[in-house]
């Protein structure tokens, strides 16, 4: 029986050999305030990574694994969630992720060649749903900025069995929303800091107004895209005044609104723990003006922890990373713009798949380097976050998408 082992590059980290035999792989493989009164710190910058990340570890012992079998990592987690990034672009030059200072109007973007194709991105995805994915969250940067998206959409509505969801900053629904159901996509989750306008103009720093994303949110309501998430990260001193002020605003309306702690993504957003508004600090805010009782998950391994409102008037979410880490039930991947893996939102370093499909490799191949990616992942990082873990070397969020 032949046996084919497949090993990464030791420089770039690039799938070099991949092998088979009969069909098995072995990888060696508090009160209540009002939004304006707390200014922001406009100091953070953010340096992307574009090159020369260090290259992945030598792939540890993973044991068998049958082509047939589900994926699961070394601790146990199986695939379940795929994230997709198809552009490195954004409208908004938000001061926590794309500070103007860094992406102005000469920043080097990738170019178009550089990016996976649609197709690229669908055969991939065709591969991981076959191993257990069932959801599939398209990201960017603003994924509305990608040409012709909704021919993506498509292609990947074609799936079997895979919810198909997005993430936007909204302020192109009102004119993409209809499109993007008809084509497909299942709901759309909604990035909206602050609903007080000139909170909310300090932070995307692009002059948008709240109102501009209230009329996506409407236009995708009104073309079926719900429910609809809406998602706030939470930072002290900048935005965590407006927190019951958002709650008050959704309360009723049958969209969802999930509060985020302020995470250590990338290596240079200025995060500090004394910046981390503690979802249970959230939740108590939000309790004293609008009752609160805790329900259950709607599947193992969801991130939010689900709140509702006492007199049965919606729900809101909290995302705990900080304070409660839930890596142990982490079942996601995500593919960056130009067709590198990522197993953790903190990781160091990915793995490429584009050469891979360019150099002509067939399904099986690219399985094999997936299944070796996946059999070797043992990513915790927000149970042993530390203030050295902190300032590690990270991948930006904008490169990735959250």
């Amino acid at each position: 029986m032949t046996i084919i082992v497949l090993q990464f590059g030791a420089t770039t980290g690039e799938p070099i050999t991949v092998a088979w035999g009969d069909g098995r792989l072995r990888a060696d493989i508090r009160q209540e305030e009002t939004c304006h009164s707390r200014q922001m710190n406009p100091t953070m910058k953010i340096i992307p990574i574009r090159a020369g990340e260090p290259a992945p570890p030598r792939l540890p012992d993973a044991g068998e694994w049958s082509r047939t079998e589900p994926l699961h990592d070394q601790r146990g987690r199986g695939v379940r969630d795929l994230r997709i990034s198809v552009t490195d672009r954004c409208n908004f030059r938000c001061v926590y992720c794309m500070p103007r200072s860094v992406f102005g109007k000469d920043y080097p973007f990738l170019p178009r060649a550089e990016l996976l194709s649609f197709e690229e991105i669908t055969r991939i995805a065709r591969i991981f749903v076959s191993h257990g994915v069932r959801k599939i969250r398209i990201t960017g940067g603003e994924p509305l900025l990608r040409k012709h998206v909704e021919n993506l959409i498509e292609q990947l509505a074609a799936l079997p069995g895979v919810e198909l969801t997005l993430t936007t900053n909204g302020v192109l629904l009102p004119r993409m929303a209809r499109t993007l159901r008809q084509a497909g996509l299942h709901r759309v989750t909604v990035s909206l800091d602050a609903i007080d306008d000139p909170t909310f103009r300090l932070m995307n720093d692009a002059d948008y107004p709240v109102d501009a994303v209230l009329e996506g949110i409407d236009a995708a309501a009104a073309a079926g895209l719900g429910p609809i998430k809406v998602n706030m990260v939470v930072k002290r001193g900048v935005n965590d005044a407006c927190v019951v002020d958002m709650a008050r605003h959704f309360k009723g309306s049958g969209h969802i609104v999930r509060f985020i702690e302020f995470m250590d993504v990338g290596s240079s957003n200025g995060w500090k723990m004394d910046e981390v508004v503690p979802s249970r600090e959230i939740i108590d805010r939000i309790d004293r003006v609008f009752p609160l009782q805790q329900v259950d998950p709607n599947y193992v391994g969801e991130v939010a922890k689900r709140w509702r409102y006492v007199d049965g008037s919606g729900e809101i979410g909290v995302i705990s990373s900080v304070t409660q880490a839930f890596c142990s039930t982490c079942t996601r991947i995500r593919l960056s713009t130009e067709g590198k893996l990522y197993t953790c939102l903190f990781a160091q370093h990915g793995h490429d798949l584009r050469d891979m499909l360019r150099a002509g490799a067939d399904d099986e191949r690219i399985e094999s380097a997936i299944a070796a990616v996946w059999l070797r992942r043992d990513d915790r990082y927000s149970e042993i976050r530390t203030a050295n873990t902190a300032g590690r070397r990270k991948i930006e969020m904008s490169y990735i998408g959250g």
